[in-house]
């Protein structure tokens, strides 16, 4: 049988590596490692902001130079020095990204978004046939309702159209005897309304009457 040889044996002083070595991150990575730690400190940063402004609230409402309101401002003050350590580190992180934002590679522009409709030329065509072949179609159809329908209103027959006239006469003449017969009334009323003019009327009406009845017994016999 065949014995596999050996392998070298490493010297004393190197130290031995289980597995495969490692790559270095890509530039790529160490820019979205720079991202993703501005993201948690900007967290941290509104969530400690959040705590002093709650921390301030508490003091307010505590009694000065009691327990609490102690308790309370020495928290404020832990609050306030890790607000300005992490205020430091994003300080320290925007160097970092801009550093690594340098290097060839770090930023992949996004692809733009790929349009899977259909075509603009699809919908400029559309617009043009519309135009072009159903609007005078619409036109067309709108006047010949139009015309159908003066035509039919137009053409009445002879006898509608006398007897409508007989009756617009009809009812012409009615209106001037009502007219007349309403003056009479109206006059009348105004007779019998106005008083010593209708006595004298009266009076004046009796003697020719009178004189008329004693006319005729003298012819009497």
């Amino acid at each position: 049988m065949r014995q596999d040889p050996q392998l070298p044996t490493p010297p004393g002083n190197a130290p031995v590596v289980a597995g495969a070595t490692r790559s270095a991150p890509s530039a790529q990575a160490i820019y979205q490692g720079f991202r993703a730690q501005r993201t948690e400190l900007t967290d941290q940063l509104s969530d400690l902001q959040g705590t002093r402004e709650q921390i301030v609230r508490q003091m307010d409402e505590a009694e000065q130079g009691s327990s609490s309101y102690k308790a309370l401002e020495t928290r404020l003050n832990d609050v306030d020095q890790r607000i300005s350590t992490v205020d430091k580190m994003l300080a320290a992180n925007a160097v970092q990204l801009a550093q690594s934002a340098a290097i060839p590679g770090a930023v992949v522009e996004q692809p733009p978004p790929v349009y899977r409709g259909p075509p603009d030329a699809v919908f400029v065509l559309g617009a043009i046939f519309m135009v072009v072949v159903l609007l005078p179609l619409s036109i067309a159809y709108a006047r010949r309702v139009w015309r159908r329908g003066a035509a039919v209103v137009t053409s009445l027959p002879k006898e509608i159209t006398e007897r409508l006239f007989r009756m617009e006469q009809a009812v012409e003449a009615t209106a001037v005897e009502v007219e007349r017969i309403g003056e009479g009334q109206r006059f009348l009323t105004r007779l019998f309304t106005e008083g010593d003019s209708a006595r004298s009327l009266g009076a004046g009406a009796s003697v020719p009457v009178q004189q008329k009845n004693i006319k005729s017994s003298e012819r009497l016999p």
